[in-house]
């Protein structure tokens, strides 16, 4: 294959140093070659777990049959995907699709992060095809998405077989939606659901929605294959390598502190693959590693507990750590690596989050049937937004502000802690800039994400790793709203429903959450990175077990 490099230096070396004299002699390699996941405290029966590593080679079956539905599909005249999907399997769909040389627009992931993905959408209808991916049932999101493109479909005059024929269900086998989906009359893809679904990139949930839009998915198994062999005993495995670096930058050394903390330099699909990969694989037992993106990342001198990670050299030369390889390597690569890192931190990487994701879930049905809107009014209104907040012993530090709440939370980020900015907003680039502002005006890294999709796809660190997290949720009054067919809530009102459920199970364990609702989202974004980066960086007095103080 082509080479596919790990470099690493400076201060990193010395913990990569320590973590493959933990390697050395442990059989890990041995495990992983043999499927065994007894190595991190599974029965040695439950192999279905490390079947991902079999994938670059399985997956050619898929690949053929998806081929055939494929073309049928270019002799129809569609050339645009819509894939409903909440989690995982969105995000390894996007990062395949981006990998594989899919034209941007190709592609369109209605995860109820972007108000705007589904008009969009319906604009392009006529030449659309629906993939409904997940490994249980289906999400309220793709519940809601999918009511209304079949009640646009009927709108164009198409009848049921018609309609039908537009839709690809990817599932588990015996799972709740296979059989919803064979009642519906749709055709199905089947995965194995001993599958984690964080490792799911080269299995039908990655690979069927990007091929549809264009991608090319033969390419990408064929450089994963061709990594294969380098995945074995020896020095030279890139993956023992790569785990090593995560691994043993995550645990504090005699003389330096734990580096736990990410910051992912690449493609936006692979860096949002990769944040839900290493979080979820690591993220539990009061440890893990949380990635960030680039926005997120505070200044080189800020956060001693902060790791670079550049993606084929995508930091420009500045980064800690520089991974080289062909787009299909990276995935497997990357999930190796996570399984390695996951050992050195004795936790368990193929434990999915999704029993946690569900209780969300079921808490935002709970909501809407109840109305779906918190109840009572803000703490406050500040101008255009609205403030509901975890005010500490200092209260709002002066009269109530979004400054001053602003300050607030700030004052609960640890030391060694971090920030996540959560939007339920149009696009991701207002979630993004204020992530950036939040960085550097904090000094700590920060990371970001749209949607219900983003705390289903890390929530295990931040619940279950070591919850030094403070998060803003961001969500505003979008121009128009679509109501849901046949159900007694709008489109509006679910996004609301699944932020409000989110805060409530960040605080049910504890964790600081500024709630800004804005109610002019372009006006009061751009305010609020104005806000964040007004004044001096906070600082911070820590006493043994309590969150910082503000000083």
């Amino acid at each position: 294959m082509a080479a596919f490099d790990v470099i690493t230096g400076g201060g990193v070396l010395d913990a990569v140093l320590r973590a493959r004299e933990r390697l050395a002699g442990s059989g890990l390699t041995q495990a992983l070659a043999d499927r065994d996941p007894r190595p991190w405290g599974r029965r040695g029966a439950d192999r279905a777990r490390l079947g991902w590593l079999n994938l670059p080679k399985t997956s050619r079956t898929l690949v053929d049959r998806l081929a055939v539905v494929a073309a049928e599909a270019r002799r129809g005249g569609l050339d645009h995907v819509a894939l409903l999907a909440v989690g995982p399997e969105g995000l390894a769909a996007r990062a395949v699709a981006e990998a594989g040389g899919t034209a941007a627009d190709a592609l369109t992931v209605l995860d109820g992060g972007d108000p705007t993905a589904l008009e969009r959408t319906l604009r392009r209808l006529d030449r659309t095809m629906v993939v409904l991916s997940s490994k249980a049932g289906v999400s309220l999101e793709g519940d809601a998405h999918r009511r209304i493109l079949m009640a646009a479909f009927r709108e164009l005059g198409m009848g049921d077989a018609e309609i039908a024929a537009r839709f690809l269900v990817i599932t588990d086998h015996g799972s709740p939606l296979h059989g919803f989906a064979n009642g519906c009359g749709h055709r199905v893809g089947l995965t194995d659901p001993g599958l984690p679904g964080h490792f799911g990139a080269l299995s039908a949930y990655g690979l069927a929605p990007a091929l549809l839009a264009g991608a090319d998915v033969p390419a990408l198994l064929d450089q994963a294959a061709a990594a294969l062999p380098a995945l074995g005993p020896g020095e030279d495995n890139p993956g023992l390598l790569l785990g090593a670096v995560l691994g043993g930058c995550a645990r504090p050394g005699p003389e330096a502190p734990a580096r736990d903390k990410v910051v992912l330099h690449g493609p936006d699909g692979l860096v949002g693959w990769l944040t839900q990969l290493v979080a979820t694989g690591t993220g539990r037992r009061g440890r893990g590693i949380l990635p960030v993106g680039a926005a997120g990342r505070p200044a080189p001198d800020g956060a001693p507990d902060a790791h670079t990670v550049a993606l084929d050299a995508a930091a420009g030369g500045a980064a800690d750590t520089a991974v080289w390889g062909p787009p299909g390597a990276q995935f497997l690569v990357w999930e190796y690596a996570t399984a390695v890192a996951a050992w050195l931190l004795q936790v368990d990487p193929f434990e999915e989050g999704t029993a946690r994701a569900r209780r969300v879930e079921e808490d935002a049905a709970a909501l809407l049937r109840a109305g779906g809107r918190p109840a009572g009014d803000p703490d406050f209104v500040d101008g255009d937004i609205e403030v509901r907040g975890d005010a500490t012993a200092g209260g709002w530090f002066g009269r109530p502000t979004v400054r001053s709440a602003l300050e607030a939370l700030l004052a609960d980020v640890p030391p060694a802690g971090y920030l996540t900015v959560v939007g339920h907003l149009t696009g991701a680039e207002p979630v993004r800039r204020v992530a950036a502002a939040l960085a550097r005006r904090s000094g700590r890294p920060v990371g970001c994400g749209t949607g219900p999709g983003h705390l289903h796809c890390t929530g295990s660190f931040h619940l279950d790793g070591p919850r030094t997290g403070a998060f803003v949720v961001l969500t505003g009054e979008e121009a128009g709203d679509r109501p849901v067919p046949g159900r007694p809530y709008t489109l509006g009102g679910l996004r609301a429903a699944r932020a409000l459920a989110d805060v409530r199970a960040l605080r049910r364990h504890g964790l600081p959450v500024l709630w800004l609702h804005l109610r002019d989202p372009v006006t009061g974004a751009a305010r609020l990175v104005e806000t964040i980066g007004g004044g001096d960086p906070p600082a911070w007095h820590r006493t043994t077990g309590e969150r910082g103080t503000y000083i």
